[in-house]
């Protein structure tokens, strides 16, 4: 088995952030592969709302292609799916049922799945809707990357027959999200894309208690929050921050808020990166509970729990100063130890070297 390894990804973007947490998922990632020695090639569907807003259009780690439709992908880059010791299809890609039969069909080495949105994908199944991923498919990838981990896993595999399904979680990138000195602005902030399931804990945990307390000061950042939400006076508003200013927003609040949506807390496990990026900064979050929290904060001491008004107000204006320091330094250490992108690249070089030694070892002869 060579030392480098060859990786191909089909995502659903890396050159834009705008609206998706995919991009800086993908960044961080194949930029670790990279300096680890690892060639990468990413191919992206050029879609008119990323064309819009590329806040990174030629990233210089990796070798980055966009193409028009399926066929301009399958006439240009099928010698780069041959060549490739990994394949890894992205969820959300368009066409991502047609892709990954057309990368199952074309490819030497393995091929991957990696669903940054398990919790939605496997509600996608259920439902009956195939938008990137058939339940046929799932069996013939040689490994499911998943950013949910806990009985998921048991799902995948004893339920829809993967062959090996494995978390790999979101990460943080250090050299990106780290401490900034910077005037606290707001008391508490938010930073996500509008979905209607977690609106009403957004309402409960941010704009209620904006409501209650005048003389505190809130935002929200994210884009397709639609006309009808009504923003509180106090309440600063942000369409949408690129990852060049997530630091300094983070940085400029007091307490940072996660919350989450139906299908991530009914299948636990599925921690956003904004819990990472957060903490990496040194804000401390208020987070809404699911499965799985625990084991990678600790609660009450690394992170805060809440889910009504009284809740966030409480935390609010009753933790004191050096409490609110020691649970974002906590926090911060932990997420340095465990969930940095570099320990998300060493875990999929794992992953593949496994199958890879694996498929390479000679049956044993009965």
């Amino acid at each position: 088995m060579p030392d480098n390894l060859n990786f191909v990804f089909l995502g659903l973007s890396i050159t834009s952030s705008w609206g998706n947490g995919h991009a800086t998922t993908y960044r961080g990632l194949i930029r670790e592969l990279t300096r680890q020695g690892h060639s990468v090639t990413f191919l992206e569907r050029d879609v008119p709302w990323y064309a819009q807003n590329r806040d990174l259009p030629d990233p210089e780690y990796c070798r980055t292609w966009l193409y028009s439709s399926l066929e301009q992908l399958c006439d240009e880059h099928a010698a780069d799916v041959r060549d490739a010791d990994m394949v890894i299809v992205g969820s959300f890609v368009p066409d991502g049922v047609a892709v990954g039969k057309w990368a199952l069909a074309e490819a030497t080495g393995l091929v991957a799945f990696y669903d940054i949105d398990t919790p939605v994908t496997l509600a996608k199944l259920q439902r009956g809707e195939y938008e990137y991923l058939a339940p046929h498919l799932i069996p013939q990838y040689d490994l499911y990357l998943s950013f949910t981990g806990g009985r998921t896993l048991g799902i995948l595999e004893d339920h829809y027959g993967a062959s090996a399904a494995r978390a790999l979680y979101c990460s943080v990138d250090p050299e990106l999200y780290y401490p900034e000195s910077a005037d606290v602005r707001w008391d508490l902030g938010y930073m996500g894309t509008y979905s209607d399931d977690r609106q009403p804990r957004l309402e409960a945990m941010l704009l209620q208690p904006a409501r209650q307390w005048l003389q505190g000061r809130f935002a929200v950042a994210g884009p397709q929050y639609p006309a009808g939400v009504h923003w509180p006076p106090n309440v600063t508003r942000f369409e949408h921050l690129p990852p060049s200013e997530h630091r300094r927003f983070y940085s400029s609040q007091r307490f940072t808020l996660n919350v989450t949506r139906d299908d991530m807390t009914r299948a636990g496990y599925a921690p956003s990166v904004r819990l990472f990026e957060a903490a990496a900064c040194g804000t401390p979050i208020i987070s809404d509970s699911w499965e799985g929290l625990e084991t990678f904060f600790a609660l009450g001491t690394e992170i805060l729990i809440g889910g009504h008004p009284a809740d966030t107000l409480r935390y609010l204006s009753g933790v004191p100063e050096p409490c609110r320091r020691r649970i974002a330094e906590r926090a911060r250490k932990r997420v340095l130890a465990q969930h940095t992108a570099a320990h998300r690249a060493d875990e999929l070089v794992g992953y593949t070297r496994q199958i890879l030694d694996r498929l390479a070892t000679p049956a044993a002869v009965l």
